[in-house]
């Protein structure tokens, strides 16, 4: 397959032009030109820019209204605006669905779990969120309550968020192995 930006215009030339010097010499000095106009062109797909990552505050957020991203705040910053623009389409497909609440607080608070009323013994239509992300506190929780409002089914009830947190700890332990009729223990 050939790119466009590594084509050359003398390539496209037929056999019989290729040998005319007016011609080639045309052809050849318009390359640079090709190359830079290939070049803006790229740089105007907003997509790709966006897969890049080379995309402003003011861009993401005029782009979020128009890809109507449910939960979208104008102050979050840029990385995760550009992965809710990235994931907008998929959330819309799967609204409603435990995926979709999971994805959502995937990228705003790093990770997160949804159980289902019948995978803890709640009552039905109630759902519980699980998270180990201490960025989850009292402040945040009014955004976190609204960022799974926005992708839950209606009919569906938040009834709590566990916040579990797990510390790093030393774990020490020893064993002994006795053979004999005599003992010796000595502080290592």
């Amino acid at each position: 397959m050939i790119k466009i930006d590594e084509i050359s215009l003398f390539d496209l030339l037929p056999p019989n032009f290729k040998t005319d010097p007016v011609m080639s010499a045309a052809a050849r000095s318009l390359d640079g030109q090709m190359k830079e106009l290939t070049k803006e062109i790229e740089a105007l797909s907003f997509i790709r820019r966006l897969h890049a990552g080379k995309i402003t505050d003011a861009e993401a957020d005029e782009k979020a209204w128009e890809y109507h991203v449910d939960f979208y705040d104008t102050s979050l910053p840029l990385e995760q605006k550009i992965q809710l623009l990235l994931n907008a389409k998929e959330f819309h497909k799967q609204k409603g669905t435990p995926a979709a609440v999971e994805d959502l607080i995937t990228i705003l608070f790093g990770e997160g779990k949804v159980e289902e009323w019948f995978e803890y013994g709640g009552e039905p239509g109630y759902f519980q969120v699980m998270t180990n992300n201490p960025a989850v506190t009292q402040e945040r929780a009014q955004e976190f309550y609204r960022a799974v409002e926005s992708v839950k089914r209606l009919s569906a009830k938040l009834e709590k968020v566990i916040l579990g947190q797990s510390e790093p700890t030393n774990l020490y332990f020893a064993g002994i192995l006795r053979m004999g009729e005599k003992m010796t223990v000595r502080m290592v």
